[in-house]
């Protein structure tokens, strides 16, 4: 019996949608790393005017210097740490979560010290905080001094 030899196809993938997706892909990717660029804010401190209230119950100060140190109704605090902030303020409370807390930083403080704070009074149940802010400089009033 002689079979005939039936004719091989060669099998053959086309690479041509794959090479596609590789040239989107590094497409892709290079658009995506211009977008990594780093921005910086420039963040101005609030203004607000108003006159203070002359019957003032007590409140709790909290300062917070340029370097991140903490002063609690004009004490400095000797760390940082927030277990010192926290037994400082409980000190000076007495147990009253009452109490308005107002917390002062000066400009340049880093944002954490300030968020700390803000954790701090949250978690021992301060609900009347506020933030201290200054007064807006009339150029004209400072030109007549």
């Amino acid at each position: 019996m002689k079979f005939k030899r039936q004719n091989r196809e060669e099998d053959s993938i086309n690479l041509t949608p794959l090479i596609d997706v590789v040239f989107l892909l590094l497409i892709f990717f290079m658009v995506s790393t211009t977008f990594t660029k780093e921005t910086h804010l420039t963040v101005d401190l609030p203004e607000a005017v108003a006159n203070p209230s002359t019957d003032q119950p007590k409140q709790i100060d909290v300062v917070i210097a340029r370097d991140g140190t903490f002063s609690v109704n004009g004490s400095v605090l000797v760390n940082r740490k927030i277990d010192t902030l926290r037994r400082a303020i409980t000190e000076v409370a007495e147990g009253d979560n009452t109490r308005p807390l107002i917390i002062t930083a000066d400009s340049n403080t880093p944002h954490q010290a300030v968020v700390t704070v803000m954790d701090v009074a949250g978690r021992l149940g301060f609900v009347h905080l506020s933030i201290a802010t200054k007064q807006p400089v009339d150029p004209d009033a400072a030109a007549d001094q």
